[in-house]
């Protein structure tokens, strides 16, 4: 496919190991198994689990879920919810680890962690029949954070993305919690706090989706937050808000004005002038909708909820996507 070449002209500086140590007979129909896969980065073992659907039939083309887990867990964090509703589509997922929780350089958006999760994809179409028309790639939180980094880093892979809940700016996220753990873990990762350095606060940025999401514009990517967030969770609904007018600019699509940012950012904020699009009623996340706004194939949505995500919203835009369309 086209994106493996740009990937290694990217990695062509480090050393490139490509040997998978799993092979299909080890994985069975309808189970959940860990596999490893060698980086093509740096050579490391990373694990990853992939789930069969429970009938699954490699004579046709499978779409390919990737599900990414939140800042401070690893690939173990399950999801079965998801998993259940992948596996009744005839999806194929995969999770996996990206050098595990949000507290080292290696983690957190790294080069490393990109790579990891473009590995598992490039390791899955070796090892399956990929439908490559639905590649599909979500996550929430720190895995709403990675969505949206890779939806603007490597927009060619992805047919879809919906990130909930994620951190768009990292600078930003540090400085509502440099009193508390999510502020040491990202001093951590990136060498202290955004002000250390011109050199760290260069981190910040290269680990942050705002710096890449222009690049998203063709990505049918999905971007939801709670508007309880921020108030009785850890992002505020400005990091969704702000990710999907990065996009809208890029596009050339109508940004959420800054007023309207306020207002919906306030506790219990309720837009004072809503748009016909933001009084929407979607089933599939079964919640009033504040705030929906489309720009190109974007959509950011503000729902009533808190630091959380609905699978089946998730799973309902995924589906209707496809690069035939």
């Amino acid at each position: 496919m086209p994106f493996r070449l740009n990937r290694l002209t990217q990695v062509a500086a480090f050393c490139f190991v490509g040997i998978c140590l799993a092979t299909p007979a080890s994985v069975g129909a309808g189970q959940r198994t860990k596999v490893q896969i060698t980086s093509s980065l740096d050579g490391e073992q990373q694990p990853c689990y992939v789930v069969l659907p429970e009938d699954y039939d490699d004579a046709a083309a499978a779409p390919l879920l990737v599900s990414l887990h939140s800042w401070s867990a690893d690939l173990e964090q399950r999801k079965p919810g998801l998993e259940r509703m992948a596996g009744e589509r005839g999806w194929i997922c995969l999770f996996p680890n990206f050098r595990g929780a949000n507290d080292d350089p290696l983690a957190c958006g790294s080069p490393a962690a990109q790579q990891d999760i473009l590995d598992a994809v490039d390791w899955a179409q070796d090892h399956y029949k990929i439908d490559d028309d639905r590649i599909y790639l979500t996550g929430v939180s720190g895995g709403g954070h990675m969505t949206m980094l890779m939806a603007g880093r490597h927009p060619d892979v992805w047919t879809a993305a919906s990130a909930w809940v994620g951190i768009s700016d990292l600078a930003a996220w540090h400085k509502l919690h440099a009193q508390d753990r999510y502020g040491q873990m990202m001093r951590q990762v990136c060498g202290g706090a955004p002000s250390y350095s011109q050199a760290v606060a260069e981190q910040y940025r290269l680990r942050s989706p705002l710096t890449h999401l222009h690049r998203a514009a063709r990505v049918a990517l999905d971007i939801s937050a709670g508007v309880h967030d921020g108030h009785t969770g850890s992002v505020p609904v400005r990091h969704s808000l702000e990710a999907f007018n990065k996009i809208a600019a890029a596009a050339g699509g109508q940004p959420v004005s800054e007023p309207e940012i306020k207002q919906i950012s306030r506790k219990n904020g309720r837009l004072e002038q809503p748009t016909s699009s933001d009084q929407v009623e979607d089933p599939s996340f079964g919640r009033e909708i504040h705030l929906r706004r489309h720009a190109g194939r974007a959509r950011v949505t503000i729902f009533e909820g808190g630091h959380e995500g609905i699978e089946r919203a998730a799973i309902a835009w995924l589906e209707k996507h496809t690069r035939r369309r």
